[in-house]
């Protein structure tokens, strides 16, 4: 059944007090009896006190699954991430292309900026990311969802490259480039996704592989969260 008709079911269900209190409401006024007019207010106000909490919690729970939470990862737990870790919720499930074989991962870069040093690190969010079904065995569409995480780390590694090759410590210009680094890694998971067809076009898929790979054992070097940037370069 569609999610959308199953929604309006639910809010007919629970408002179906209040319909029947508004029915109340006009056969009495009719009697001009008024009273039943300030309690069926009480009632809307009261019904919608309720409900507006379960929404936010619903809304809270469908973006980061508290319920069955694992904080983020570091690449180093790449190879350890399977879908048992991705944990997200999806109150309404939906499919892609009319197909229920999918998932799809969330990852950010993360920075911190110091007095000389700077953090730049990738992570994985496992109670934010999601597969329709956990009992999935699909080899293929695990490891398209993984190559998000790497493409997440090739370009925090390419912003700490690029905060290496600094001669002074100027934290605008940190912050440029790693705000730089996000702008692109947004752009090429979008492509990456696009031009794979979310992994059903295997020939995308093993090529995008082969640029990413080869990129992060080029950038090898900047695996290290950590950069220190000496002002007397």
């Amino acid at each position: 059944m569609n999610e959308n008709l199953i929604a309006i079911a639910l809010l007919l269900i629970y408002f179906s007090p209040v319909f029947y209190q508004l029915i109340i409401v006009i056969k009495e006024n009719k009697k001009g009896n008024k009273i039943p007019l300030k309690k069926f207010f009480k009632f809307v106000k009261y019904s919608f006190l309720i409900l507006i909490p379960l929404f936010i919690g619903l809304i809270v729970l469908n973006n980061n699954n508290y319920l069955n939470y694992e904080s983020p990862l570091t690449f180093d737990k790449y190879d350890e991430i399977t879908f048992k870790n991705f944990r997200g919720l999806e109150f309404f499930k939906k499919s892609l292309y009319g197909n229920e074989r999918f998932a799809y991962v969330v990852t950010s870069i993360e920075s911190e900026v110091n007095d000389n040093s700077v953090i730049v690190q990738s992570l994985f969010y496992p109670s934010r990311s999601f597969v329709y079904k956990k009992n999935t065995n699909s080899k293929e569409l695990l490891n398209h969802e993984k190559y998000h995480i790497k493409i997440t780390e090739l370009f925090a590694r390419k912003a700490k490259k690029n905060i290496s090759n600094l001669s002074t410590f100027d934290k605008d210009v940190i912050k440029k480039i790693i705000e730089d680094a996000k702008t692109k890694e947004r752009i090429f998971q979008k492509e990456y996704d696009y031009n794979t067809f979310h992994s059903y076009v295997l020939s995308e898929q093993k090529r995008y592989e082969k640029i990413v790979d080869s990129s992060l054992t080029l950038l090898s070097k900047y695996k290290k969260p950590k950069i220190i940037i000496n002002d007397n370069n």
